[in-house]
């Protein structure tokens, strides 16, 4: 079931867990992965509220996590902003317009970083190498399909019933 606008995750609740497991994570990577992201959000999504122990992310707030370095593509609201989008592979795709290598990469993540941005720049690095080690084919690609359906929503969920039909899990 997914969660309403109203929901609050925290690390023991986490969806993020759930969801990292749910792609056929290890338990650990899984654990760590849901801490790391409800501490980096949690102060973000609860605007005006004291910190809580408990790394709580309220979901109706999740546009005010949007980070500094990052691609830029989506606006302060959360939404989708396409032009941005595709000038990720048009400035950075050189070897396949297509996808991204980990070269390429690594390139954007340098070209993107707004500066004393260190939050911001571990952000982006975290969040771009661990889609990148998931997502790669074959021949270390990132493809431009892959990153839209991050964005979309569906790459996550699709990942999950590929994994959930193979009965493999870590």
């Amino acid at each position: 079931m997914a969660p309403s606008s109203t929901d609050s995750k925290t690390p023991s609740n986490s969806i993020e867990y759930e969801g990292f497991r749910a792609i056929g994570c290890g338990v650990f990577f899984s654990a760590f992965a849901a801490l790391f992201i409800n501490v980096g959000l949690s102060r973000k999504t609860r605007p005006g509220k004291f910190p809580s122990l408990l790394f709580p992310i309220e979901i109706n707030h999740i546009h005010k996590a949007k980070h500094g370095s990052d691609a830029g593509v989506s606006d302060r609201e959360g939404r989708f902003v396409n032009s941005k989008f595709e000038e990720i592979f048009n400035k950075h795709a050189r070897m396949n317009t297509n996808a991204l290598t980990s070269d390429e990469l690594n390139a954007m993540l340098l070209a993107n970083r707004a500066p004393k941005n260190f939050g911001g720049w571990l952000g982006s690095y975290v969040e771009w190498k661990i889609l990148h080690s998931l997502c790669k084919d074959k021949n270390g690609l990132l493809h431009k399909d892959t990153v839209r359906a991050v964005n979309d929503g569906s790459l996550f969920e699709q990942m999950a019933k590929e994994k959930a039909s193979s009965g493999k899990y870590e």
